[in-house]
Order: C-alpha cells, then sequence, then structure tokens
C-alpha cells in the first residue's frame, strides 16, 4: 500500500489581499551624510567618526552624485601618507573617492535589492531621481524591512 499524503489535509485558502510590495523608497534613509570633491580626507575621517557611519555619497552643489568615499578609500589614504610622510590634510576626496558609482531605483523591492547587495558586495546604494540624490539604502535598512514582516507574508509580497 503506497502513501497517498504525507502532508496531511490542506485547508482551503480563504481569499486574502496580497501584502503591497515593500519598495526600497520606504526604508531609503534620506537625511544623509554626505561629502564634497573638495573637502578634505581627514574631514571625513572626522565625520566617518563622530556618525558612525563606513561611507558616503559624494556630490557636488547642485546635489548630483560624483562619487562615494568610504572607510576603506580613506584607509588607502592614511597608508599611501604615513609610507610617502605625506600630511593627511593635503589629500582631497576627489582625489580618493570611487566614480563608478552603481545606484538603485528607489521603486525596486526590497527583496529584489537584498539580492543585488548580496550579488555586488556592497553595503550601500544611493538612489538617484532625475539627476539628483534623494537617498540611500544599506543593508541594515533592507534588515529592518524585513523584521517588518512575518515570515507567512513573505511570499506575496514577493509575487506582483
Amino acid at each position: 500500500m503506497g502513501i497517498k499524503s504525507f502532508q496531511g489535509a490542506r485547508k482551503q485558502q480563504q481569499n486574502t489581499v496580497p501584502a503591497p510590495a515593500l519598495k526600497v523608497r520606504d526604508y531609503m534613509t534620506t537625511n544623509l551624510i554626505t561629502f564634497k570633491p573638495d573637502q578634505t580626507v581627514q574631514e571625513v575621517v572626522e565625520s566617518l567618526i563622530k556618525y558612525k557611519i563606513s561611507g558616503g555619497p559624494v556630490i557636488n552643489d547642485r546635489q548630483e552624485l560624483v562619487g562615494i568615499i568610504s572607510e576603506g578609500d580613506c584607509l588607502k589614504q592614511l597608508s599611501e601618507s604615513r609610507y610617502y610622510n605625506m600630511p593627511l590634510e593635503h589629500d582631497n576626496v576627489e582625489k580618493r573617492m570611487a566614480r563608478d558609482v552603481e545606484t538603485i531605483d528607489g521603486n525596486m523591492d526590497v527583496f529584489d535589492a537584498a539580492n543585488k547587495f548580496l550579488n555586488s558586495k556592497r553595503r550601500r546604494f544611493p538612489i538617484v531621481e532625475n539627476g539628483k540624490l534623494i537617498g540611500q539604502i544599506s543593508q541594515k535598512d533592507i534588515l529592518k524591512a524585513a523584521l517588518k514582516l512575518k515570515g507567512e507574508n513573505w511570499n506575496s509580497t514577493t509575487k506582483g
């Protein structure tokens, strides 16, 4: 005699309204610590420590994203300044920032954004709209969004 069903009786699914998709723009940070290309690396290091952040977007006077500066960029400068015996204040953000910045769409689903984080190994993505920086989403922001969901809702929010 074969086993017909080892899962037991299935409940009839009730008509449920699918939860709205969680968008990046709903969880992005909009009050950002930003840097200017002409700032010194020393100023950046002081801000990173003061605000307990690991990096931030670099914008021009028109609020357009021109780069990203991170702790790693600052560490490279510190290492080279020691090696070449150059004072820290003689280097600026424009020389050290990453210029090829990958951005993310504010309308992207947070679970798609999570996959983008996993595939890119980045810690943050800026969000640009109409050429202007409007926010930033971090891995921590994605985790906060996931905590707001209950496990049974995950499938309904990712379909759609």
